[in-house]
């Protein structure tokens, strides 16, 4: 490979984790900005509470369903087309959710179509950067999930200032046109990593039939994928219950709200530097062993939470249980990139992200159910940590498989 090419890769390479930080924050933040909208809108049409949040479950359940099917896409037709058809699509789902002038429509709207647009940046923006990345992968592959934490720092303040002095139909489709206006000409910039589209240079011919090509369903059957997807699983469900009721849980401890809500405000804080010092630890140690330790953080800080009753204990445990559960969950791109041809990672990254979102779809729920039988969190705490414990386990077992990789299948 020449050597102004070898210079045009490792700088462009920086491009693609700009632009999948920036699609992922308007992604995330016009998906997240429903809670900003949620008064104002039962407010001014007198849907309940519920049947808006609801809205929320069905966009969950679009994110899980449509990452594997966008993921599978990318691999097909490259990532830059599917993130710009679903940057259009997310502009015309909160446009369309703006003018509902039903509950159900809007759930359909807001939940399915905006869901499942968002579904298509995720998956297939972690597949295009670890295809980018031979080194600091980890790091590249963190930064980019920084960006989207960065959504509610950035976009969630956006959505509350318009609409203090918008209603909320106007506030949601100025969002909409921000959205058009980043995030699409941002997706013009995605490109596949060059290892789709140039044949390696010291590649014999015919090097490709030496050995069976591994094939998407072979790999989706094989017990890599499989822990993956379940250790993926696991994580979400230890830390979405407690992410959920952070602020009720400490209001009930007798904090009052506002600084209940800078408690949920300093996990997402702390989780921006978990992501990039987790990044860092998985370059120089290896992503599978950090996620191990990782997730076994997890575990026990969740623990720390039923301890915690007076502000500084909570901000205590806010801070490490932040660091920990959003530093985890980049590691798992990582892994799939080193395990599994890159030909396949938008399928494979894509399967991953729907554990992830049901798991996430879960938490919230059994913990409303907990505390509604038990009338205390105590037991959304315990019952997180034991699901964390499952995680340390499943990621265990996934360092004791046989060590063949399968990455180098490129074709």
């Amino acid at each position: 490979m020449p050597t102004w090419t070898n210079a045009l890769r490792e700088h462009y390479r920086w491009v693609i984790v700009a632009a999948g930080g920036v699609l992922g924050c308007v992604a995330i933040g016009g998906l997240f900005s429903l809670p900003v909208f949620l008064r104002p809108i039962a407010q001014d049409t007198g849907w309940s509470t519920t049947g808006i949040s609801t809205a929320m479950t069905f966009a969950f359940v679009a994110l899980a369903l449509g990452s594997i099917a966008w993921g599978s896409l990318s691999d097909r037709v490259g990532p830059r087309n599917v993130v710009l058809a679903g940057s259009l699509i997310l502009t015309a789902g909160l446009a369309l959710a703006s003018l509902a002038t039903s509950l159900l429509a809007f759930q359909l709207l807001f939940g399915a179509v905006v869901g499942l647009s968002a579904a298509a940046i995720f998956a297939p923006m972690m597949a295009c950067v670890t295809g980018w990345f031979d080194t600091r992968r980890s790091l590249a592959v963190s930064l980019v999930s920084a960006g989207m934490g960065m959504a509610p720092m950035t976009m969630s303040p956006l959505a509350a200032w318009l609409v203090q002095t918008h209603d909320w139909r106007t506030s949601l489709q100025r969002i909409a046109a921000l959205v058009a206006v980043v995030m699409v000409p941002v997706a013009l910039l995605v490109r596949r990593p060059p290892a789709l589209t140039t044949p390696p240079a010291d590649a014999p011919s015919g090097a490709a039939t030496q050995e069976p090509a591994l094939s998407v369903g072979q790999a989706l059957r094989s017990a890599p994928f499989l822990i993956l997807v379940l250790t993926s699983f696991l994580s979400c469900a230890t830390h979405s219950g407690p992410i959920f009721h952070t602020v009720s849980y400490a209001v009930t401890c007798g904090i009052p709200l506002m600084a209940a809500v800078s408690i949920y405000s300093l996990e997402g804080l702390t989780g921006m530097g978990g992501r990039l010092v987790f990044g860092l630890l998985g370059d120089r140690f290896g992503a599978a062993r950090v996620l191990v330790l990782a997730l076994l953080a997890q575990a026990v800080v969740v623990l720390g939470y039923v301890y915690a009753r007076q502000l500084g204990s909570f901000y205590t445990v806010a801070a490490l249980f932040g660091f920990t559960y959003a530093g985890v969950m980049p590691l798992f791109a990582v892994i799939a990139r080193e395990h599994f041809p890159l030909r396949m990672m938008g399928t494979v990254i894509g399967g991953t992200t729907m554990a992830s979102s049901l798991g996430m779809a879960l938490g919230p729920v059994l913990g409303g159910m907990i505390y509604d039988s038990f009338s205390s969190y105590a037991w959304l705490f315990i019952g997180a940590f034991a699901l964390g414990i499952g995680a340390f386990l499943a990621a265990l077992a996934f360092t004791r498989l046989p060590g063949r990789k399968m990455a180098a299948a490129v074709a």
